[in-house]
């Protein structure tokens, strides 16, 4: 039985799993563990384990109950005294029963993904753009609104002039369109984001690092790597061969930091960094162009990190596609970040949350973000 399941200790963080809106409360004392992989590009998974007994005739606790069954809808919250966060929320994809020669090891695997299961049951044969060229924007409307499903924020307009092919999943489709335009594609509260990272938007509460009892980060490791290119050139190819001037294009997502990471070496001589983008057949000047936007933005995000917060102490569920600001790291690298992807994880030994964030910039911002936590250390 897991105590960090039960009423009498249920702050300041627990648990809460409701499956097709109803709390499954009866079924905690069986529950070893909970986990949720959250990510800002790629469909998002929970994962919850259980041990199964027989309690009457040939009746089990778990796989019998009639809730714990795939397409069931399943939430699942973290809770902090009586304010409760969504962690995900899903439908149930698959269930897996093993039956060892111990019968009281039989254990029960659930697996649960998160809307995006939706979009992921049938392929579509469908020229996008046949009758007249589309954007990306109103791709994905039209296939939220026949799906019965509603977008987060307006869809990010993505590539003009578009005729595509899909021959795919809804879902598939559209991640391979994300990755085109350097966007995140991601659902929340059962919404789907597809657009531009949104560094711009307000911090989640800060990291703390090696702030005494307020300490919230039990580990942090950065990699600044300065092999990426500061910009990306192409060229156009015409029909009969010919190509056009080299174009330059450079990052313009919003600076996480004060001053943008550079691979310069003053005095150095050295040439500048950038890359070349592949022709591909690209004869759309337009879409070339965006599609070198979309490579420097995504070779900006240079300096990467990795960590694990005890969730307890930090008091709050970290989310993917959302900035974060980090503090006790120092000056030139503390401030905010953008945080890339988190696994919550609930079992005997409490609540972590194991995260990865990326940045595009130096220096200290969080002084100017109107957070109250960035100017306690």
């Amino acid at each position: 039985m897991l105590d960090w399941l039960n009423d009498l200790i249920r702050a300041p963080a627990s648990c809460v799993i409701r499956v097709s809106g109803q709390e499954l409360s009866d079924l905690y004392y069986c529950l070893v563990e909970v986990s949720a992989q959250l990510n800002r590009a790629e469909a998002s998974e929970a994962t919850l384990v259980f041990e199964t007994r027989r309690i009457n005739g040939d009746q089990w606790s778990v796989h019998d109950d009639e809730r714990i069954r795939p397409w069931q809808s399943i939430q699942i919250s973290a809770t902090f005294g009586t304010r409760e966060d969504e962690v995900f929320r899903g439908y149930i994809r698959q269930v897996r029963v093993e039956f060892p020669e111990q019968k009281g090891a039989a254990k029960v695997t659930v697996t649960c993904q998160d809307t995006s299961l939706l979009l992921d049951r049938n392929q579509r044969d469908k020229r996008w753009g046949d009758e007249a060229p589309v954007t990306d924007a109103v791709i994905v409307q039209q296939i939220l609104s026949e799906a019965g499903l509603a977008p987060l924020d307006v869809p990010g307009q993505g590539m003009s002039d578009l005729v595509v092919q899909q021959n795919e999943s809804d879902i598939r489709f559209l991640a391979k369109r994300a990755q085109e335009n350097a966007y995140d594609l991601f659902f929340r509260a059962g919404q789907l984001y597809f657009g531009l990272p949104r560094l711009d938007r307000k911090p989640q509460p800060s990291i703390l690092v090696y702030a005494g009892n307020s300490t919230s980060c039990i580990r942090f490791d950065l990699d600044d790597d300065g092999h990426h290119p500061d910009a990306v050139i192409y060229e156009i190819a015409s029909d009969s061969g010919a190509t056009t001037s080299p174009t330059r294009v450079t990052p313009n997502l919003p600076l996480l930091g004060t001053t943008p990471v550079s691979s310069a070496n003053p005095g150095s001589g050295t040439d500048e960094f950038a890359w070349r983008l592949s022709r591909e057949g690209v004869s759309s000047p337009t879409q070339a162009e965006q599609r070198a936007q979309a490579q420097a933005n995504t070779e900006s995000l240079k300096i990467k990190a990795t960590g694990e917060l005890d969730g307890v102490i930090y008091g709050h569920v970290l989310l993917p596609g959302d900035p974060v600001g980090i503090d006790g790291i120092g000056g030139r690298y503390g401030g905010r970040w953008y945080v890339d992807k988190v696994e919550h994880k609930f079992d005997i030994n409490g609540y972590r949350q194991s995260f990865e964030v990326v940045r595009n910039a130096y220096g200290d911002d969080l002084l100017t973000m109107s957070n109250p936590l960035a100017a306690i250390f």
